[in-house]
C-alpha cells in the first residue's frame, strides 16, 4: 500500500452469503470503490495472497475457513499485514467483538449495516475520508473505538 490514498480503492468482500456479497458491492461500488468477491475464508485468503487489496470486509460464520481464521494467517502475511480489515457479522456479544480485534480486524459492524456507516468506515480505512464531510455514526471495534 501506499502513503497517498487511492481514488479507487479495491475491496475484498469475504461472505458465504451471496445476497450479503452482493449487496455490499453495490453499496461500495456506488460509493466509487472497485469490489471482489469471496466465498469463505480459503477463497479470501487466496484472493488476497494473489493481489493485496486495500480493504478487506470479513463475515465471521463460513463454511471451510471462518473470518477469524482468515485473518490471523493474514496478518502473518508480510505484504498483508496492514490492510485494515472490517468483520461484519450477525454475532453481537462484546466477547465478538473481543475476538474480531484479536484477530486482527480494525473495525467492527453488527448487521444488517446502513449504507453510509460502511462506506464512512471504508472511506476512512482507505484515506478517503477528507473528502467526506459528515461525521461517522459507525458502530466501531470494541465498544464505539477503532483499533
Amino acid at each position: 500500500m501506499t502513503d497517498r490514498p487511492n481514488p479507487q480503492p479495491r475491496v475484498l468482500v469475504v461472505d458465504d452469503a451471496v445476497t450479503v456479497r452482493a449487496y455490499t458491492r453495490q453499496v461500495l461500488e456506488a460509493d466509487g470503490f472497485l469490489v471482489d468477491e469471496a466465498v469463505n475464508g480459503i477463497d479470501g485468503l487466496e484472493h488476497a495472497l494473489a493481489s493485496a487489496p486495500d480493504l478487506l470486509i470479513v463475515d465471521i460464520n463460513m463454511q471451510k475457513m471462518d473470518g477469524y481464521t482468515m485473518l490471523r494467517r493474514l496478518r502473518q502475511e508480510q505484504t498483508l499485514r496492514d490492510v485494515p480489515a472490517i468483520m461484519i457479522s450477525t454475532e453481537s456479544k462484546d466477547s465478538d467483538r473481543e475476538n474480531a480485534l484479536l484477530a486482527g480486524a480494525n473495525w467492527y459492524f453488527v448487521k444488517p449495516v446502513r449504507p453510509v456507516d460502511l462506506t464512512g468506515a471504508a472511506r476512512l480505512l482507505t484515506g478517503r475520508h477528507q473528502d467526506d464531510g459528515r461525521q461517522d455514526g459507525g458502530r466501531q471495534a470494541g465498544n464505539g473505538e477503532r483499533s
